[in-house]
């Protein structure tokens, strides 16, 4: 078996004082201008895509979205209509400089997360795994004249170990949120979007839930701390990247503070097998509508928050997770569960600056807290619930451009009705309650094309089980622009 601090560590022996790069390269403030709009709407030159970090694992690192992004400190951005980030390979030759100015911007990356459990597991390992992805988008004004019209295609490839698996650390959520889904190549994104008038826009195509709806960052490397948070409790209907699933979502821009959003995507569980494909047209089991509402304050003031509230249905039939068709206790008659016609759940994100300066509504230095909560139904969720805190300070020192302190504690439950219903076997050796995890990292760029995340997690009650040894992960979260 091959032992991988991998890329990762391979990585860090780069010097830290090599090619530092100035603030406007490395700050998400350096990329306001908006693919998807035209040039002259001004309002729109200030919002940000989700999770512009290269080490976002779950979002492309690219304009056009609007504030509906979150207000994390991030890093390096794509964006069609200035010149991209330099990468490893710098401009390409130019080619990346002149493809953008006719409307096609491109991007690759590889991200890394490398951990070793120093505490916990049935043994000590180390173990590497990695995406790796490609994009283009298209602001289709400038290449066919389509006003207000963009297109992106994603391509996603996941390779490498999973340290929970290998190691029997026997938690709930991973502690390589990039591992997963399968490790294979999948097609993530294939959508359009167009701006229909001045408020309303509708996008279609490829998609999935997590682009669009409890928008939130992976810049920690704890499952418990990234993406949507929805799409960690039940995984098996909202799938967040690198998943893709046909859906459609309308945004309506009320004001500048406020904005309204619905969608839906079909459900089908053939989206999670391991074959690329364009598509599955046959296999949905039900439609999930989710809907989304967002006030997002500050601009200059050091000051910007964002805060939505949102919800879902899900119309796929699901398993109740403790009576069986007659309504007794599975646990007892091991009879086929009782059929829910119905799945739903709903959530809560805060994000808000505390200190520091802003720039056209993203933070730029100081400190950033943030809270998400999500409730599942407790009919068919085995996880039901999850809250997850913490905080981002951008600047700590003054001569290192662009260095991040993260941190977070966040809880994962398991349904109780699931627990009765363990309770009820005699064969099972523990009764499953909530996970505990935590996690610290900060974050560098040694050159402008490289960022290091180190990182310490903790996770108390692995598994929800009381008596299970506590786990301890020393990780390397990299990303590499090319």
């Amino acid at each position: 078996m091959k032992y991988g601090w991998g890329l990762a560590a391979a990585l860090a022996l780069v010097p830290a004082a090599a090619h530092a790069a100035p603030d406007d390269d490395i700050d998400q403030n350096a990329a306001r201008a908006d693919t998807q709009r035209p040039a002259t709407q001004k309002e729109d030159a200030a919002k940000q895509t989700p999770g512009s970090s290269t080490t976002d694992t779950q979002h492309r690192p690219r304009a056009g979205v609007r504030r509906d992004s979150d207000l994390s400190p991030s890093a390096l951005t794509a964006d069609t209509q200035r010149t991209p980030p330099p990468g490893l390979f710098a401009d390409w030759f130019d080619i990346r400089k002149r493809l953008t100015e006719r409307g096609i911007g491109v991007s690759a990356r590889y991200a890394s997360e490398s951990g070793y459990n120093f505490a916990g597991g049935d043994r000590k390992l180390l173990r590497e795994t990695g995406q790796f992805d490609v994009g283009v988008l298209l602001d289709l004004d400038k290449v066919i004249g389509l006003q207000g019209g963009a297109f992106q295609a994603t391509l996603t490839y996941r390779r490498g170990r999973d340290l929970g698996a290998d190691a029997n650390l026997g938690v709930l959520q991973q502690v390589q949120e990039v591992y997963g889904r399968g490790q294979t190549l999948r097609l993530t994104q294939f959508w359009y979007e167009q701006k229909l008038g001045e408020k309303l826009e509708l996008k279609i195509g490829r998609t999935n839930p997590g682009e669009d709806f409890a928008v939130f960052s992976c810049y920690f490397q704890n499952l418990s701390f990234c993406g949507a948070q929805p799409g960690n409790l039940v995984g098996d209907y909202w799938q967040n990247w690198p998943v893709g699933q046909w859906g459609a979502r309308l945004r309506y821009d009320r004001n500048e503070q406020l904005t309204f959003k619905a969608g839906v995507y079909e459900v089908n569980p053939r989206n999670l097998d391991n074959d690329f494909v364009i598509g599955h047209f046959h296999g949905a089991t039900g439609a999930l509508i989710p809907v989304e509402a967002e006030w997002h304050r500050g601009n200059d003031d050091g000051r910007v928050g964002a805060f939505k509230v949102g919800g879902w249905v899900n119309t796929s039939d699901g398993d109740d997770v403790f009576y069986d068709v007659n309504r007794q206790p599975i646990a007892i008659t091991g009879l086929a569960p009782l059929r829910s016609n119905a799945r739903y759940g709903v959530y809560f994100n805060l994000q808000q600056q505390i200190t520091g300066t802003s720039k056209d509504g993203k933070s730029v230095t100081g400190l950033s807290v943030f809270l998400n909560a999500t409730q599942a139904d407790r009919a068919t969720s085995t996880t039901d619930n999850q809250v997850a805190a913490g905080l981002f300070y951008k600047g700590l020192v003054p001569w290192r451009p662009g260095d991040i302190l993260g941190f977070g504690v966040a809880r994962t439950n398991v349904n109780g009705r699931v627990a009765k219903g363990q309770a009820l076997d005699p064969t099972r050796p523990a009764v499953q309650d909530a996970e505990y995890a935590s996690e610290i990292y900060y974050s560098v760029h040694p050159t402008r094309w490289l960022e290091l995340r180190p990182n310490v997690q903790f996770i108390h009650n692995p598994g929800g089980v009381h008596d299970a040894n506590d786990v301890g992960v020393l990780g390397m979260k990299a990303a590499i622009t090319l």
